[in-house]
């Protein structure tokens, strides 16, 4: 009776061992399956993006060539015609001013980009203190404009008269395509008066003061700033011919 009772007892225990086991073991699997699974639809979302990055640059590629090839067209239309090479010429500047064609000339370059200090997030009054905001580049911007910017970009996207700023989340929509800190600003206008954003009491010592990482201002005589790719919209001006 007492063997049978230890026999028992033996096959109790094994099957109760053998229960927790299958069911370790299911539960593992279906942690496993659960990642595979998040791991598979990450690729596949990160498989979208690069697709449609493919078929973004794709696009620009062709825009360049057909814009290549109008330029040519320009060229033969105008050529000998005294009148055209004159209206052609008007379109050139007009395009340089507006933020439609690519512009070169001197001026400097500068870094804004989110505090690079070691600091808990829980244990910080106002944690976002720390980061750029569309509100800093914005200021950075008419700063650079009262200086006698005549033509300046943020990490390559040309501002122009429709340009607009907005934070979204940690990121910032500027002409509608999304742009992270480091912030590399280019302007173009009087190398002197540009640097001058470093003075006492301007804006880019109240960054700093803040913590904000800006980096020295570097003068050249050749910037260059790339042209608004975009689409320009007017909904109210009227008369556009």
């Amino acid at each position: 009776m007492t063997n049978k009772k230890s026999i028992g007892l033996v096959l109790g225990i094994m099957c109760f061992a053998l229960t927790l086991g299958i069911c370790i073991q299911i539960r593992t699997i279906k942690s496993f399956s659960y990642k595979v699974s998040q791991s598979y639809e990450e690729n596949d979302l990160k498989s979208q993006v690069l697709k449609y990055k493919e078929k973004y640059d794709a696009l620009i590629k062709e825009t360049e060539k057909i814009d290549e090839e109008l330029q040519k067209e320009i060229e033969k239309a105008t050529e000998n015609n005294s009148q055209l090479e004159e209206a052609k010429n008007q379109i050139i500047k007009a395009n340089k001013e507006i933020g439609l064609a690519e512009v070169t000339g001197a001026g400097v370059t500068f870094t804004v980009a989110d505090s690079n200090i070691n600091i808990d997030p829980n244990k910080i009054a106002n944690y976002s203190e720390l980061v750029v905001h569309d509100i800093d580049i914005l200021k950075i911007v008419n700063e650079l404009k009262n200086a006698g910017a005549e033509a300046i970009s943020i990490n390559n996207q040309r501002i122009i008269l429709t340009t607009s700023i907005i934070c979204g989340g940690n990121i910032i929509n500027l002409n509608d395509e999304k742009i992270g800190s480091p912030f590399e600003i280019k302007a173009i206008g009087s190398p002197e008066a540009l640097a001058n954003l470093e003075r006492p009491g301007g804006y880019l010592e109240y960054l700093k003061g803040k913590k904000i990482s800006v980096s020295p201002i570097k003068k050249s005589d050749e910037i260059k700033i790339p042209k608004y790719t975009g689409i320009l919209k007017f909904k109210y001006l009227s008369n556009i011919r």
